[in-house]
């Protein structure tokens, strides 16, 4: 199958062609650990995320190729391999920023997929482009900037920061109210970011993120 999520998971592991639509279609929880390395810059993120059984049952249709109901080393690497390539062009929905930076963020070098308990998840690990030195006010968190797919955190304790060098900043996970953000963006919600909503990035605002001070 070849439509559906190239508007939101960016085809994560079907590759479906639907239009990017405002709100998401797609439900996900995360894990994610901050880790900072003893230079005292940032090091990298370890993404865990786990999708609702109705997005992970239509990937298994698309995949079990030998129709055994269940995904191999051979399917899920398949999985996996579309995953890295097609989040590509969308900073694989991770995002750092530092002082209101964005900081990019480089391809990862290995994508692992599982398939437990009816739910597809995904294991990897993002590190910045360039070195990135712990300081200021920095933001962590994870969104699909076409809001097709709703990433999110169950309990404030799966944003995790571990490394010494972040022993001297504050840190708090924040979840945004979202009539807050429509009511203060209210100019900026015109068709055209019903259209296309990843044209203007107002998906960052809806992101729960660690946001660390130093």
């Amino acid at each position: 199958m070849q439509k559906g999520l190239a508007a939101g998971l960016a085809i994560i592991a079907a590759g479906f062609a639907s239009p990017a639509l405002s709100h998401p279609h797609i439900f996900a929880e995360a894990r994610v650990e901050i880790v900072s390395g003893d230079d005292g810059s940032f090091k990298e993120l370890r993404h865990v995320w786990r999708f609702d059984d109705v997005f992970s049952a239509s990937v298994l249709m698309d995949y079990d190729k030998n129709s055994d109901l269940k995904l191999d080393p051979a399917e899920l690497k398949e999985i996996a391999d579309t995953i890295r390539e097609s989040l590509a062009d969308y900073s694989y929905f991770t995002f750092v920023t530092k002082d209101g930076a964005d900081a990019a963020i480089a391809k990862p070098d290995v994508f692992n997929v599982d398939y437990r308990e009816n739910q597809l998840l995904i294991f990897f690990v993002a590190k910045p482009k360039a070195p990135l030195t712990i300081g200021g006010k920095m933001t962590f968190g994870v969104y699909d900037p076409t809001l097709y797919t709703a990433i999110d955190f169950a309990n404030d304790s799966d944003l995790v920061v571990e490394g010494a060098s972040f022993a001297a900043c504050s840190h708090k996970v924040v979840r945004p109210d979202p009539d807050q953000i429509l009511a203060q963006n209210q100019a900026n919600l015109t068709e055209a970011f019903f259209n296309d909503p990843a044209g203007n990035d107002m998906g960052k605002l809806f992101a729960t993120r660690m946001e660390i001070t130093c």
